[in-house]
């Protein structure tokens, strides 16, 4: 059954385990959702105030939306990692498509994310006024790239769910790659400073397009900001078309290995 198929087969178990998580998030946190506010921007705060130190200039506004849609990123990551063992007792006793729950983990991160994205256009359109411009019309297109943004990530959820259960180890490894990822993805930078170690080694900016996340942060830069442009080349196609084949594999991967999950946990 494709994932489509399953959501809409038991969407009111997705929706009671999204909700339970959303919930559990922020049991005994006295601000609560605020916190998916306040942790990217303290963060790209931060950021702005080092790379300035560094006299790298580059805008606030970029560093604002790149550090936002990367909490998105690690988030959905590091719980879609958890979401099969630290639901061992459901998966043992209760017979349902264990896809769910990956899925259910990156649906609440795209909630929090949804209502976060309402603080930083606030913000943003704050910072864009006092310059003298406004969001670039491009803006309309921002849910299309939310939806290719989840589709990576339920893509890395399903992998790394299943990887998980199998190889304990996998939960260290990836938070390894994750700051690795988190350095080599232009979250707390723009394309610029890319470009401008690429002047003397093209290649460079080559295999760096070929990241996912570089695209996706981008993508999201472009669509917001006035006079920021999208480079359409060779490796950012590529780059762009990973997540498309990643979704289809994941799935597969993911209905195989989950014949075993009751036995492992």
């Amino acid at each position: 059954m494709s994932i489509y198929k399953t959501i809409r087969a038991h969407h009111e178990m997705l929706s009671n385990l999204i909700g339970r998580e959303l919930k559990s998030k922020y049991k005994g946190s006295a601000l609560g959702f605020l916190w998916s506010v306040l942790t990217p921007l303290f963060m790209a705060f931060v950021y702005v105030f080092f790379l300035r130190l560094l006299a790298r200039g580059v805008p606030m506004e970029s560093i604002i939306i790149g550090v936002f849609a990367w909490q998105f990123t690690a988030q959905s990551v590091n719980e879609g990692l958890f979401s099969i063992t630290g639901n061992a007792n459901l998966v043992k006793k209760v017979f349902f498509p264990r896809e769910i729950l990956p899925t259910a983990s990156v649906f609440s991160n795209m909630i929090n994310y949804l209502l976060s994205l309402v603080v930083q256009f606030l913000l943003l359109g704050v910072m864009l006024g006092m310059q003298g411009m406004f969001f670039s019309w491009t803006i309309i297109f921002v849910p299309v790239i939310i939806i290719y943004h989840v589709m990576f990530l339920l893509s890395l959820a399903y992998l790394l769910s299943a990887a998980n259960v199998y190889f304990r180890d996998a939960q260290h490894l990836v938070g390894v790659l994750l700051s690795a990822w988190f350095f080599s993805s232009p979250a707390m930078y723009d394309l610029t400073m890319v470009e401008a170690v690429a002047t003397k080694y093209p290649i460079v900016m080559q295999l760096y397009m070929l990241n996912p996340m570089a695209s996706i942060i981008t993508a999201y830069r472009a669509a917001i900001l006035p006079g920021v442009g999208f480079p359409f080349t060779s490796s950012v196609v590529v780059g762009l078309t990973i997540p498309f084949i990643l979704f289809f594999v994941s799935q597969k991967v993911f209905q195989r290995a989950q014949r075993n999950f009751a036995d492992l946990l």
